[in-house]
């Protein structure tokens, strides 16, 4: 026999829950970049157009059937009725008004936010090449000729100018607190432009599955001011390693949780080599190659007790 909590556990468990979960921090919903700001606010607008018809229904559905339940003689009772102009036209007029809203506010939001679209700044954009490989994130500061391997650092108020690409298999860059993702693919370059204007140290994931060291496929975004950035920028090309592709070929093997590196300079052509490398070939067929050789190396480690390189 299963024995009920007293009611007034069961509140106190209830508001220590809403207490706890309002401690989360809903990344989506409190952006510190521009880009994120507007995709928020047109998220919650759309979900509050959407409710004005969920809102009433629901409400309608509870007021009818306490006003029209069999016990209540005094509701009034019409079996003949059919027809009203009045019930129609707003079962019609509202949700065609608020799809015309919805259509109006998605083209708008559609260009506006257009991941391609250079951002409105009197600031020169930052550019950086950021290429996906099995499982790590390599960034490359082609106008400062240095590179960074999951860590990625921009100053406030600077508009990035990502540009993306990936050399194994397709995954999504992201940066939840800064905007939106766009998609990592083998021997094409995408777009991505954001902007940070809150100083702080940010989570980049992969957002599409792309192998067994997805979940570990993560980087810190650091937001500083210019001070904080040149000092950055200092600290890298105090460094010694430079990325050239004998270096990168080192670097694109497969790893799990891969620790931060810094390139005190770079092969300037390195970013433009990897995508035309793919070229004229089957990329599903390329990577789906690599990708198999990888579980071979999984399952062979697994076999005989060793790691895949787990740096």
């Amino acid at each position: 026999m299963r024995t009920r909590l007293p009611d007034y556990l069961t509140r106190t468990l209830l508001i220590a829950a809403v207490l706890l979960l309002g401690g989360c921090d809903m990344v989506l919903f409190n952006p510190k970049g521009q880009v994120g700001l507007d995709q928020r606010n047109l998220i919650i607008l759309s979900t509050l157009l959407m409710l004005l018809v969920v809102v009433p229904v629901i409400v309608m559905a509870l007021v009818f059937s306490v006003k029209y339940r069999a016990s209540n003689e005094k509701a009034r009772y019409t079996p003949e009725w059919a027809h009203s102009r009045k019930i129609e036209t707003v079962v019609w007029g509202v949700p065609l008004l608020i799809i015309i809203v919805l259509g109006v506010v998605t083209w708008k939001s559609t260009h506006a936010l257009d991941p391609y679209r250079p951002l409105d700044s009197d600031v020169k954009p930052l550019v950086v090449q950021v290429i996906a490989t099995d499982w790590k994130w390599l960034f490359i500061y082609p106008e400062l000729g240095i590179a960074s391997v999951n860590e990625l650092a921009m100053p406030l108020d600077t508009p990035v100018n990502f540009r993306v690409t990936s050399d194994g298999a397709m995954t999504s860059f992201f940066i939840p607190a800064l905007g939106g993702q766009i998609y990592a693919m083998a021997g094409m370059q995408t777009q991505l432009h954001l902007i940070a204007n809150e100083a702080g140290e940010y989570r980049g994931i992969a957002a599409n599955y792309n192998g067994p060291g997805f979940s570990d496929m993560h980087f810190k975004t650091l937001a500083t001011d210019a001070a904080g950035f040149d000092k950055w920028v200092a600290g890298v090309r105090a460094g010694q390693a430079r990325l050239d592709k004998d270096s990168y070929a080192r670097l694109a093997r497969p790893t799990f949780n891969h620790p931060v590196e810094h390139y005190a300079s770079i092969q300037p052509d390195l970013f433009q080599s990897i995508i035309d490398k793919y070229e004229g070939m089957n990329r599903s067929r390329e990577v789906e190659h690599r990708m198999e050789h990888m579980q071979g190396r999984i399952e062979s480690s697994v076999g005989t007790g060793q790691q895949v390189s787990k740096e």
